[in-house]
C-alpha cells in the first residue's frame, strides 16, 4: 500500500518528467513555426554577404577566406558541377546531400536547406548536423561555378551554453526532487497526527493536543478537528447524562408502580387506601407516559427542518387558544390574566408554536401562587415580534437560572417531583424556538417571579 508520503512525491516527479517532455515539445513547435523560417533568413543573409563580398574581392584567395569564416563558427562546404567538394570549419555529422540540390545552386537559386528540413516534435533541427540543413548559394571563383553551403557551427557558437543548460537542468531536477521529498514529509506530518488522532476518537479517547500551528489548509483541518474532538467529547458526555437522567425518570415511576402494585395485593387493604394507591400508579403512568411523548418530541426536534411545516397564521389568536385551553387551570388558582395580544401574523409551524406556548404558560400557572398575576404581551417591528410571558410565582434562583433550559434539568426538585414535571418542557420550548430561527431566555427573581422573553422572525 503506497503510503500518502510516496504518492505526493512520485506524482510530483511524474509531474515534472510529463511537464518537461511537453515543454520540450511546445518549444520545439515554437521554433518549427517562428525560429526556424527566422533562422533560415539570417543564416541565408550571411551566405549571400559571403557571396557579395568574394564578388567584389575576387583576388582573396577562397580556401583561406573560407578558413577563416569557418574559425568564427561555420560550417561550410564548397563543391562544383563535378562533385569535387571541400569542407571548412567543423565537419558535418551527415554529409550526404542530394545531386540535383547541388544542381540547382550551381543555376543561381538559393536552397533554403533549414527551413525545409523535416519537422519532428522529438528532434529540434536547429541542432541537426547535416548537410541538408543548411544555406546554398552560388559563388564564382577563377570564372567557375561552385554551389557553397553553410550553417551554424552550434558547438562552437553554443557549445558552452549547451552544457550550461545540461547542467542547470539536472540540477534543477535533483533539487527540486530533493525540496519536494523534504516538504512533502512537512505536508504529510500533521495529517499523520491527525490519523493517530482519529484512532484515539475510535477508542473513546477525546483529549487531543495535535500542537498544529499552520495557517494553511491542513493547519485549519487540524484546528476543526481538535474543536470536532471537544464536541464529540461533549456529545458523549451529555450522551451518557442524558442516558443517566432517562434511567433514573424511567425507575422511579416504574418502582413506585411495582411497589405499590405488590401491595395492592394484599388484602387487609381498606378500601379508601386501596384507591389512594391505585390513584398513584395513575400518576405514575401518567408521568411515563408524559415522558415518553417528550423523549419522542425531542428525537423528532433534532431532525430540525425534515419535521418543519411552516404556513401563515394569526400568532395572538393561538395564544389565546392556548390561554382558553388551559382556563380551568388558572381559574382554579383565582390567577388574573393580563393580556396584551394584538393580531400578529407570523409563517411559522403552528404545531410546535402552540406547544412552546402551552409549556410556558403551563409552567407559569405551575408556579404561580393562589391569587398571582400572569402578564402576556405581544408586539411587533421589522426586527419580527416578541412576546413576554410574566409571572409573579415563586421564581428561579440566580444559580439554577441559566440551566433552565437544560435536558432534565429541575429548580425545584421536590416540587416538579410532585407536579409530575419530567425538565424537558423548556429544553423542548428553546429547541423549537431556535429551529425557527428566534431566540429566548429569561429573568426571574425568588419570591418575585418569572419573565421569559421570546423573539420570533416574521417570515
Amino acid at each position: 500500500m503506497k503510503t500518502l508520503y510516496s504518492r505526493i512525491v512520485l506524482t510530483t516527479i511524474v509531474v515534472m518528467i510529463i511537464s518537461s517532455v511537453l515543454a520540450f515539445i511546445f518549444s520545439n513547435i515554437y521554433y518549427q513555426q517562428f525560429l526556424k523560417p527566422y533562422n533560415d533568413k539570417k543564416v541565408t543573409r550571411m551566405a549571400k554577404d559571403i557571396q557579395v563580398f568574394y564578388k567584389s574581392n575576387s583576388n582573396v584567395n577562397i580556401d583561406a577566406y573560407l578558413n577563416n569564416v569557418g574559425s568564427l563558427g561555420y560550417q561550410i562546404y564548397l563543391v562544383d558541377k563535378d562533385g569535387k567538394g571541400s569542407f571548412y570549419g567543423e565537419a558535418f555529422k551527415d554529409k550526404n546531400i542530394e545531386s540535383k540540390v547541388i544542381k540547382s545552386v550551381l543555376n543561381g537559386d538559393v536552397y533554403h536547406g533549414i527551413s525545409r528540413f523535416p519537422t519532428n516534435f522529438f528532434t529540434t533541427g536547429f541542432f541537426e548536423n547535416g548537410l541538408t540543413n543548411t544555406i546554398g548559394v552560388k559563388v564564382t571563383v577563377d570564372s567557375k561555378p561552385y554551389a557553397l553551403f553553410i550553417r551554424p557551427d552550434v558547438e562552437v557558437q553554443f557549445g558552452e551554453l549547451r552544457i550550461f543548460f545540461a547542467i542547470l537542468l539536472v540540477l534543477t531536477i535533483l533539487i527540486s526532487i530533493l525540496f519536494v521529498a523534504i516538504s512533502t514529509r512537512y505536508i504529510v506530518k500533521p495529517l499523520k497526527r491527525l490519523t493517530e488522532a482519529t484512532k484515539s476518537i475510535e477508542k473513546g479517547k477525546y483529549t487531543i493536543d495535535l500542537n498544529v500551528k499552520r495557517r494553511d489548509e491542513i493547519g485549519n483541518l487540524a484546528n476543526h478537528f481538535s474543536q470536532m474532538a471537544g464536541s464529540l467529547e461533549q456529545l458523549e458526555e451529555m450522551r451518557q447524562e442524558f442516558v443517566s437522567n432517562v434511567s433514573h425518570e424511567i425507575q422511579s415511576p416504574l418502582s413506585s408502580i411495582q411497589g405499590f402494585s405488590q401491595t395492592l395485593q394484599t388484602e387487609k387493604l381498606s378500601k379508601k387506601e386501596r384507591k389512594r394507591y391505585l390513584s398513584i400508579i395513575e400518576d405514575e403512568s401518567r408521568r411515563l407516559s408524559l415522558l415518553s411523548k417528550q423523549l419522542l418530541t425531542l428525537a423528532s426536534l433534532d431532525k430540525e427542518d425534515k419535521i418543519m411545516k411552516k404556513d401563515s397564521f394569526d400568532l395572538a389568536a393561538q395564544m389565546k387558544q392556548v390561554l382558553f385551553m388551559t382556563e380551568w387551570n388558572w381559574q382554579q388558582k383565582d390567577i388574573a390574566i393580563d393580556m396584551e395580544l394584538p393580531s400578529t401574523v407570523i409563517h411559522a409551524d403552528q404545531k410546535l408554536l402552540h406547544l412552546v406556548w402551552t409549556n410556558l404558560i403551563t409552567n407559569s400557572i405551575k408556579f404561580t401562587n393562589q391569587g398571582g398575576t400572569i402578564s402576556i404581551k405581544l408586539s411587533k417591528n421589522d426586527d419580527g415580534c416578541h412576546i413576554e410571558i410574566e409571572d409573579n410565582g415563586i421564581g428561579i434562583s440566580k444559580s439554577d437560572l441559566p440551566f433552565i433550559f437544560n435536558r432534565f434539568y429541575k429548580a425545584d426538585k421536590a416540587r416538579n417531583r410532585k407536579e409530575g414535571s419530567s425538565g424537558l418542557g423548556l429544553a423542548i420550548t428553546k429547541k423549537i424556538i431556535e429551529l425557527h430561527g428566534g431566540q429566548i431566555h429569561a429573568k426571574s427573581k425568588v419570591g418575585k417571579g418569572t419573565t421569559f422573553y421570546v423573539h420570533l422572525p416574521l417570515m
